[in-house]
């Protein structure tokens, strides 16, 4: 069929007068109603065009049974489900233009059956018979209206109410448009980013042209050194279609292996040859902490020990938020400690804020040490996308500083009397005392009786020697007695010398005692 003869049949269609016919005593809503049981449906009547060619416009007209809609009118008709022989009942047509333009010439009929006496009709229509019809004439866009039919059954059956509608066909116009579609990329990437990050990036195709880009494809081909979270090396989209003046867009999420700046292609392809490209480039920095933990090498049990706890940032980018936290050895206890840190829980920790690439902080601190042997104080330092750590080892020792103490019980005596020398010695350093020797020397006015004490002794004429004592803890006491009788008078010195693994020359004691005779 040629396109003249399509337009000649669209017109030809639309003058056809429309006719919808409903079962009377059913009411009707946009469809018909199913025929009751038992009775015959009436018959249904249908018009319709060719369907046209693709991309051309024409006018289309259904007329099915009962109420309709169609591309110009809609018809409407409602009535009572069942009315009395006799009794006056109202039979409703509701006619709407469907179009935004005005239906000019519109003649509405509504037909009922014989066996209907028709009284009145509203607006007021020209009545034949059992018939009435309305010269609407024009019917604006969207305009909806309404006409009745007033009447009465004159005898029992199925009424049937039938409508039949007209109108001008306007005139009928068919528009072709040319059209050309154009394909624009972005990718919109972070300038910079650190390595710990991923970088989320968006491409963004956009239809610049006139008509629909088709079958659209968007390839994002990564530098070495960036893959997809997957470890992909390029990514690929499907975006389908796109209506002139829309744009689609997709989110990637790639990551860095390595420092460095990265530019990446992205292209976008349509049907028809259409093709695109962008190119974006991201910065990828990192920050690179060191600690170096300064104290010294040796300290003895109660002194203090000094550090100092350099932060440094290696990298090419900051170190945001960066906080250093040290644990406090549990042999050792903070004395003072710089730049307002917190102390809790055995751990000291300072907020040092963002430290520049290149830059560093150092902070300070003193620990008093209360235990011999290794004190570990290790550091750790923090930061958004950087962590480094640093110990100092400071060797504790302790001291034995021993104290020798003799007194006699007894003094004066008198010749042929025994007297008792206490000898006691106390570990008041820091560390153990080991193989502790007590040597007694007696003078000549004096001999030797017996001994007890922490380990044996040996007597040799005046000198009397304590077997080693094997070790004494720091602030431990023992005690050794000897008891020796005066010989012959005089003003004499009982004389103690203590050795041990720890000194470097021997510790001495002297106890005066008075001897005297009656003679």
């Amino acid at each position: 069929m040629t396109r003249t003869e399509q337009i000649l049949t669209m017109l030809l269609i639309a003058a056809i007068a429309l006719v919808g016919c409903g079962q009377p005593g059913t009411e009707i809503a946009g469809r018909p109603a199913p025929p009751d049981a038992g009775r015959p449906a009436p018959p249904s009547n249908t018009r319709t065009a060719p369907p046209p060619a693709p991309g051309q416009a024409m006018v289309r007209m259904a007329l099915p049974t009962g109420d309709f809609s169609t591309s110009v009118l809609s018809l409407e008709k409602t009535a009572p489900k069942e009315v009395l022989v006799g009794k006056p009942f109202v039979y409703n047509i509701r006619l709407t233009n469907l179009t935004g333009s005005a239906l000019k010439g519109v003649v509405l009929t509504g037909k009922l059956s014989n066996n209907v006496t028709l009284t009145g009709t509203a607006p007021k229509g020209a009545v034949t018979g059992s018939n009435a019809t309305w010269k609407v004439g024009a019917l604006g866009p969207k305009q909806s209206k309404t006409f009745s039919l007033q009447g009465s059954a004159k005898a029992t059956g199925v009424l049937t109410g039938c409508s039949e509608v007209t109108f001008d066909v306007p005139e009928v116009c068919l528009s072709i448009k040319a059209v050309q579609p154009a394909l624009k990329i972005q990718k919109i990437a972070p300038a910079e980013v650190l390595l710990c990050e991923n970088i989320v990036s968006k491409i963004i195709v956009t239809n610049t042209g006139t008509g629909k880009a088709s079958n659209i494809r968007v390839q994002d081909n990564l530098p070495a050194g960036v893959t997809t979270v997957d470890g992909k090396s390029a990514a690929a989209f499907d975006f389908g279609d796109i209506p002139p003046g829309e744009a689609r867009q997709v989110t990637v999420t790639t990551k860095a292996s390595k420092t460095g700046k990265f530019t990446n292609t992205a292209t976008a392809a349509a049907d028809g040859g259409l093709t695109a490209q962008t190119s974006a480039t991201t910065n990828v920095t990192v920050p690179n902490l060191a600690v170096d933990v300064a104290g010294p090498k040796t300290r003895f049990v109660g002194r203090t020990a000094n550090y100092t706890i350099t932060v440094a940032n290696k990298g090419n980018a900051a170190a945001r938020d960066t906080v250093l936290i040290g644990a406090i050895p549990a042999s050792a206890t903070l004395v003072t400690a710089s730049d307002k840190a917190s102390v809790a829980a055995g751990k000291i920790s300072w907020k040092l804020g963002a430290i520049k690439a290149g830059a560093s902080r150092k902070v300070t601190m003193a620990l008093k040490m209360s235990k011999q042997g290794p004190a570990r104080t290790t550091v750790a330092a923090t930061a958004y996308c950087s962590k480094a750590s640093g110990q100092a080892v400071t060797t504790v020792r302790g001291i034995p500083a021993i104290l020798l103490e003799c007194v006699d019980l007894e003094d004066p005596i008198e010749v042929g009397a025994n007297t008792t020398y206490v000898i006691a010695v106390t570990n008041q350093g820091s560390a153990v005392g080991t193989n502790i020797v007590i040597e007694c020397t007696l003078p000549a006015e004096q001999t030797f009786v017996s001994a007890t004490g922490p380990t044996k002794e040996t007597a040799k004429g005046q000198v009397v020697t304590f077997a080693p004592l094997k070790s004494l803890a720091p602030k431990a006491k023992t005690t050794y007695r000897l008891i020796v009788k005066g010989v012959k008078s005089g003003d004499v010195r009982f004389k103690v010398s203590l050795t041990s693994d720890q000194m470097t020359s021997p510790a001495g004691e002297t106890e005066s005692t008075y001897i005297y005779s009656d003679e």
